[in-house]
């Protein structure tokens, strides 16, 4: 009875790891794939229970199943230390950027501050940016005078974009359908970068589809070079992300580890065995060099620093021109 218990659980577990392969075809299907790792975790370990039992041929199928299963998620396996996408350029200029999920009602704000404090990132990307949050942030008006403020209608889930650098001459922030997303065009020294900040909602049955399709348009809008980050409430290898990466025609950013667990489990089953749904995407003349999850801050979300650089190439023609004509100009006579 016990083999026959371990054989349907194997089965079942199995079964829900196929169906995370059909998110393309339908969300439901993608609700599973969010949960890959842990299942495929758990198929094997039902499988080694069966490997001495009359269903050992199944089991084995299973665990070779499971194994493959698990391959693909390898790239968002917990590190010891920050993911390095490419060595740091002697020639260019290194910005920062944070991403970190607020959570509408941390008991703690003064800790997340304090670490943007330390940090001094370029520029902030927000998520459940709730009345709270809009009183504590006011405290960095000095340090990021640059800022746009989404709410969410019902309060507790707007999005945010704050940046020590200004936005680009002519442009405007914007905040998207029902405040699920904010975009700026921020000026990195003479070169215009589109910045967003996006918050997904919860998979299927939750809204997350429907609301994807609703930021298709602002997402198509993004410029030729723009980097987007946020809490996409969607793990790295879902149809979910991947869609978004197609509609905003972004590269996803390699993981940088688990980032959420449910907030009363301890911090160190969130490093090791939570979900990595904050996401960072890029384009044009962004350039990842690498990205890293920080210290708890109260939320149930950790924070990621990304640190980047812009090709010279990825400013517009006028800037170009501008620059050349500056150069051609004779010198304003002294005396």
């Amino acid at each position: 009875m016990m083999a026959q218990l371990t054989f349907l659980a194997m089965t079942a577990c199995s079964a829900a790891l196929l169906a995370g392969f059909f998110g393309a075809l339908h969300p439901a299907f993608d609700s599973f794939s969010h949960f890959r790792m842990h299942l495929s975790v758990l198929t094997a370990l039902l499988a080694l229970l069966l490997l001495a039992s009359s269903y050992r041929l199944q089991a084995v199928a299973a665990l070779v199943f499971a194994i493959a299963c698990f391959a693909t998620t390898m790239s968002a396996l917990p590190r010891l230390s920050p993911q390095q996408a490419v060595a740091k350029p002697a020639d260019r200029i290194v910005y920062s950027l944070l991403q970190v999920n607020l959570r509408f009602n941390n008991p703690t704000p003064k800790k997340v501050l304090s670490l943007i404090g330390r940090t001094n990132p370029d520029v902030i990307t927000l998520d459940e940016v709730s009345g709270m949050w809009a009183t504590e942030l006011g405290y960095l008006a000095s340090a990021y005078p640059y800022r746009i403020l989404c709410d969410y209608p019902n309060g507790i889930f707007g999005v945010a974009l704050l940046s020590r650098r200004p936005f680009a001459a002519g442009t405007a922030p914007r905040c998207e359908p029902r405040g699920a997303m904010a975009t700026a065009t921020i000026d990195f020294g003479g070169i215009p970068v589109d910045v967003a900040a996006i918050h997904l909602s919860w998979p299927w049955p939750k809204e997350q589809y429907w609301q994807i399709g609703e930021l298709a348009e602002p997402l198509a809008a993004l410029g030729e070079t723009a980097i987007m980050a946020g809490d996409c409430n969607a793990v790295p290898w879902s149809a979910a992300v991947r869609r978004v990466a197609r509609l905003g025609g972004m590269t996803l950013m390699p993981s940088a580890g688990p980032t959420w667990i449910h907030r009363t489990l301890p911090d160190f089953l969130r490093r090791y065995a939570g979900l990595p749904i904050d996401q960072v995407f890029s384009k044009g003349g962004v350039t990842i060099l690498s990205s890293a999850r920080l210290e708890d801050t109260g939320s149930d979300h950790l924070p990621v620093l990304v640190e980047f650089t812009l090709r010279p190439d990825s400013a517009p023609e006028d800037v170009h021109k501008s620059a050349l004509a500056a150069s051609d100009m004779p010198d304003k006579p002294r005396g």
